[in-house]
């Protein structure tokens, strides 16, 4: 067991649009900015009581820290709770359900009127604002968001880690075909380099996120991410526009997606370890390719 190469990823209290796209926008380089939501209502207000407070009886579906197997859908909830229940949880006790893509516009629109899209270089993609929901025990696994957006990832009520790959570093990572995944046994804060050995060349930047703070992740980088304790986050997306980027997330979205739940739906078990294994080839083959160049 081992950690990755790390460097903390850069913060700054306030950055102008002309400085936001010149220096991280451009070049695709991760930003924390610990000031942009101090003047929404959002920052005092939202808080776990906060969202109690406006949930009513929605039922809502909840996730947990196992992955999908054979032909299970990786889609289907771990279980359904109330909505006001599950947050009653966050606030009790460490716990790893947690809440993927709750659609504010859809569930709570109430909330809109909480914050506002920040005008900071990006064209947010203004029907999809949505919020995320953790434990203390919660974790998402390592990956890729599948239509490859520009994200500004804001955190409330609590604290958490994110954990955050370039695309560069793909081919270290154990990327499973036809996914936006790595392998899903990897433990990303605690990885196994006699296991998997190119992980020890993958550099990580680290952003420790506490109540208020925005994180730009740019398209297509890797991110996995630990809960510390109950909180949430919201993100807003801007979809990718350079032409190359936006083809890609067209054949993620509408061939690749499809082509793997398809497979997957008749051969199950046998189809995920054929990609897992496929994975650990692909992956040592690089490795051994970069060691030659490097000799």
């Amino acid at each position: 067991m081992g950690q990755f190469r790390t460097s903390p990823v850069k913060r700054v209290e306030h950055i102008s649009k002309e400085d936001f796209i010149k220096y991280h926008y451009k070049p695709q380089i991760p930003v924390l900015i610990t000031g942009l939501t101090k003047d929404w209502p959002a920052y005092e207000k939202w808080k776990l009581d906060y969202i109690q407070d406006h949930a009513g009886d929605q039922i809502v579906p909840l996730y947990d820290n196992e992955p999908a197997k054979d032909k299970e859908s990786v889609y289907a909830p771990a279980k359904e709770m109330k909505l006001y229940d599950y947050v009653e949880l966050l606030k009790t006790q460490p716990t790893d359900l947690r809440i993927f893509f709750y659609n504010i516009l859809k569930e709570m629109p109430e909330l809109l009127k909480d914050f506002e899209y920040p005008d900071i270089g990006l064209k947010f993609f203004k029907k999809l604002p949505a919020l995320f929901f953790g434990g203390g025990k919660s974790k998402v696994f390592m990956h890729y968001d599948i239509d490859l957006p520009d994200s500004m990832h804001f955190h409330f009520h609590g604290d958490k880690v994110v954990n955050l790959f370039s695309p560069a570093q793909t081919k270290y990572l154990y990327k499973v075909p036809f996914s936006i995944h790595n392998l899903e046994d990897i433990d990303m804060d605690n990885p196994d380099f006699e296991k998997y050995p190119a992980l020890r060349h993958a550099a990580c930047i680290r952003a420790e996120m506490k109540h208020g703070d925005a994180l730009y992740m740019p398209s297509g980088y890797w991110h996995s991410i630990r809960y510390l304790n109950g909180g949430f986050s919201m993100t807003l997306r801007a979809l990718p526009r350079h032409p190359k980027r936006f083809a890609t997330m067209l054949y993620n979205v509408l061939i690749m997606r499809n082509f793997d739940n398809v497979t997957r739906k008749f051969r199950g078990q046998k189809w995920l370890d054929y990609k897992n294994e496929w994975a650990i080839r692909r992956t040592h083959r690089n490795l051994n390719t970069v060691k030659n160049s490097d000799s």
